[in-house]
């Protein structure tokens, strides 16, 4: 693809030497099962107020996503049954659709994990503000155990 002055990014993917590289859009290309999640999934979804350091992506167990791309990767493994929960579709910075878990979910992920307060916070409040779904997030808080942490940010919120 030299010739035509393209540039190799990975196996199979090709991008103009005079393009914007979307690193988020790449890693989606290239493994199929990924599915943003976590602090990448409150960006793209516009619930966070700043851009993730490293990329977190959810896969299910027994995938394998070895990334050497320009960023860094995270991966959190879950069962079959959790990993297809609240699967939706974002867009990148640059345009691109990509595989995000939607706001319900990515809220429960937040909340099952050593996330910051003020994130939480911030994720909250933007969800609260936006289009939100509070049927679905209580359940699935309840299919992920986590329904009464939920329940109590919500009281005091609401």
């Amino acid at each position: 693809m030299q010739e035509r002055n393209y540039e190799r990014i990975a196996k199979g993917i090709y991008l103009a030497q005079n393009a914007w590289q979307d690193e988020l859009y790449i890693i989606s290309l290239q493994y199929k099962k990924i599915v943003y999640s976590h602090d990448t999934a409150l960006y793209l979804l516009g619930l966070s107020e700043r851009e993730p350091i490293c990329f977190t992506v959810t896969v299910p167990r027994g995938y394998k996503a070895d990334y050497k791309g320009n960023g860094s990767l995270k991966r959190v493994t879950v069962v079959e049954e959790r990993y297809s929960l609240g699967i939706d579709t974002a867009t990148t910075p640059y345009g691109h659709t990509v595989p995000c878990y939607n706001a319900e979910r990515t809220l429960c992920d937040i909340f099952r994990t050593d996330t910051e307060i003020q994130e939480k916070q911030v994720a909250v409040k933007e969800y609260l503000n936006g289009k939100k779904n509070l049927p679905r997030l209580m359940e699935y808080a309840k299919i992920l155990h986590i329904e009464k942490k939920i329940k109590q940010y919500m009281e005091v919120l609401l």
